[in-house]
């Protein structure tokens, strides 16, 4: 059992203190599901091996009661299985195949763009001494200077939030991607939008984004443990003339709305989709 029933996590953090990896944050959110206090060691992206003794030189990574677990699936994985009597994370391997394959397209939809929207804010709101380790390994991921990568992002931040919709559909029929309560899913979907929030010197999504709706009660989880100050607001974003409309309104896209219990119930929509409704 964990000792005065705290875990150690190790912090990939800003100078602001905010949490920048979605890793750890999805590992916060773990320790938090599970009941426990989180105490913090803190840290940026330099000094990692000497931080942690020579464990391991990438985040997270936590203590429990003096055993280490690195990697934030593997974690979340030894909560589940150590702790059993406690809320579950995982539950099922088909959540975690199921989640992978969600957060996949996540990283690809937004974490990608919006990371060349954002990459100087990454660097400047790093630690001091993170700040040439950030520029040298961003640059070299990237392939140019910081400067060039972040060119015509005012064009780019507005194409995200239609991509976005797949979220929306199911959270328009669920109240977590757990269901009627958040798992590992919700977290490593939120981890997406907190380490944007981390970097986001402009807000990414509209004031009325559907989204807002699970992101914020996401954010208030475990006593507000999404809402550090060092945080930049994500709503709010204006949209230009000629920019796409942000989120479907209206009848959701994507096939039937409702579920098929009778011709009654699908009545209206075989209408509409026939051009025969009033």
């Amino acid at each position: 059992m964990a000792k005065d029933n705290k875990i150690i996590l190790y912090d990939l953090a800003l100078a602001s203190g905010a949490t920048i990896s979605p890793f750890v944050w999805a590992t916060k959110y773990a320790v938090a599901h599970k009941g426990f206090e989180i105490e913090i060691v803190p840290g940026g992206f330099t000094g990692i091996p000497e931080r942690t003794g020579g464990k391991t030189e990438r985040l997270p990574a936590i203590v429990d009661d003096g055993k280490w677990v690195l990697d934030s699936w593997l974690i979340a994985e030894y909560l589940d299985e150590t702790y059993p009597d406690r809320p579950t994370l995982i539950g099922d391997p088909s959540v975690k195949v199921l989640t992978q394959a969600m957060e996949s397209w996540l990283w690809a939809t937004a974490i990608s763009p919006w990371m060349t929207c954002f990459i100087g804010q990454y660097r400047d709101r790093s630690l001091p001494q993170d700040h040439a380790y950030v520029t040298e390994s961003r640059e070299r991921m990237f392939g140019r200077k910081i400067e060039d990568i972040i060119i015509g992002r005012e064009d780019r931040v507005p194409l995200v939030p239609p991509k976005l919709q797949l979220m929306r559909n199911t959270l328009a029929q669920n109240k977590w991607f757990g269901g009627d309560s958040p798992n590992y899913a919700d977290f490593r979907l939120l981890a997406v939008f907190l380490f944007t929030a981390s970097v986001a010197d402009t807000p990414v999504l509209t004031d009325d984004d559907p989204l807002r709706d699970w992101i914020d009660r996401g954010f208030d989880l475990y006593g507000g443990l999404g809402r550090h100050p060092g945080l930049s607001p994500l709503f709010g974003l204006q949209l230009r003339e000629g920019d796409p409309e942000p989120f479907v309104r209206g009848p959701l896209a994507g096939g039937l709305n409702t579920r098929n219990t009778g011709p009654q119930s699908t009545a209206a929509e075989t209408a509409r989709l026939k051009g025969t409704a009033a």
